[in-house]
């Protein structure tokens, strides 16, 4: 009997084949197999907001004015203009604004990933989205500056710039989506060690939005390339994860050890720049696939070295005689045998070490830039 590498090659790649294939039952396509090894070792992850952790669909609470437009006015234009994008903030502003009657057609629509949109509505010039973005388009923004300076931000903004002034402010606002906290907690039960919140939102917006939750820290008014900075910086903690739905967010979906997309509504950017995919509504399906990765990861190493140490103590006993080449080509088989049924086991469910139910395979619910510098 000769040592033989077959519990190396047969017992890895069936694991993490079986560990894919769980990953798939429970709502998340991952694209190859070294993400799943990946994401079984994830030790920082960093996250979207909106479409991710919220619900990504924000809804119109109020509309102020600097005075020289009806709010009904700002509404109606920004609605028109928003009607150019598909993100899910500026779906909000134009289903609000039609709620008011009909909506112009724009034209000449510009869109700023994760700063805001500029175009023609009618014979007015209209921009939409951050404070920066809008105040770069026109020339009179005083009364916004004095209203961010009196802290009447109350929410998620997108700023209404009509002609050469800045005439409205839209606020909005998301919830966190119900399953965060307890998925969070959950991400941490399984060796998570830093969590990050980034976002184009501004501060104040983002740390109400996730009061309550286990952020170790919150980067706000995050365009593309600071979230890809970010991604890079965070690196240094472990393997990174990175977790969006938006065309903003695919550049750091695709510099993260692992990017991972909210695909059921996201972008299709996000979808094609990640390495997973999360495939229903349900950000808890995120913990189950890195339980699955851990599992599969550790299946696949025990499989290998029981393997290969039942297979040097073959050896060693054909070498001493104890062993005749039948029966030490049966017994190697047999190794062969049961390191793959053992690598099986990671086609099954893994436990949740938090308690909580998470992974609700077969069920559960089945977003590009946002005007307000959306994260």
């Amino acid at each position: 009997m000769s040592q033989t590498p077959c519990p190396l090659i047969l017992a890895v790649p069936v694991a993490i084949v079986a560990g894919m294939s769980r990953c798939a039952r429970a709502g998340v396509l991952i694209k190859n197999a070294g993400v799943l090894e990946r994401l079984g070792q994830a030790r920082v992850l960093l996250f979207d907001k909106t479409g991710t952790l919220t619900v990504g669909t924000p809804k119109v609470v109020a509309v102020d004015t600097d005075g020289s437009h009806s709010a009904e006015e700002v509404l109606a234009a920004a609605g028109a203009l928003a009607q150019g994008s598909g993100h899910g903030v500026s779906a909000s502003i134009a289903d609000h604004a039609r709620g008011q009657g009909a909506l112009a057609l724009p034209r000449d629509v510009v869109e700023t990933h994760g700063a805001g949109l500029t175009g023609w509505v009618g014979d007015q010039r209209v921009a939409v989205g951050s404070f920066e973005h809008v105040a770069g388009a026109v020339s009179d923004s005083a009364w916004a500056a004095q209203r961010r300076r009196d802290g009447q931000e109350r929410g998620m903004t997108a700023y209404v710039g009509l002609g050469d002034r800045m005439a409205g402010a839209i606020t909005l606002q998301d919830v966190v989506r119900p399953e965060a906290a307890a998925a969070l907690a959950a991400l941490r039960a399984e060796g998570v060690r830093r969590i990050v919140l980034v976002t184009g939102d501004a501060e104040a917006v983002a740390r109400a939005a996730v009061r309550g939750l286990p952020i170790d820290l919150v980067l706000a008014g995050a365009s593309p390339a600071e979230k890809v900075a970010a991604v890079g910086r965070e690196a240094a903690h472990g393997v990174s994860v990175m977790v969006g739905d938006g065309v903003n967010d695919a550049p750091a979906l695709a510099a993260a050890d692992v990017g991972v997309a909210m695909g059921s509504r996201g972008a299709a950017a996000a979808s094609e720049a990640a390495d997973a995919v999360i495939l229903v509504d349900d950000l808890a399906r995120l913990p189950t696939a890195v339980r699955i990765g851990r599992r599969a990861r550790r299946i696949a190493l025990q499989s290998v070295w029981v393997g290969m140490g039942l297979s040097v103590a073959g050896m060693i006993a054909a070498s001493l005689g104890h062993l005749t080449p039948l029966q030490g080509a049966l017994l190697q088989e047999a190794i062969d045998v049961a390191v793959i049924l053992n690598a099986l086991r990671a086609l099954q469910t893994p436990g949740n070490p938090s308690g909580r139910a998470l992974s609700r395979s077969g069920s559960g619910s089945t977003a590009a830039s946002a005007p307000p510098a959306g994260g």
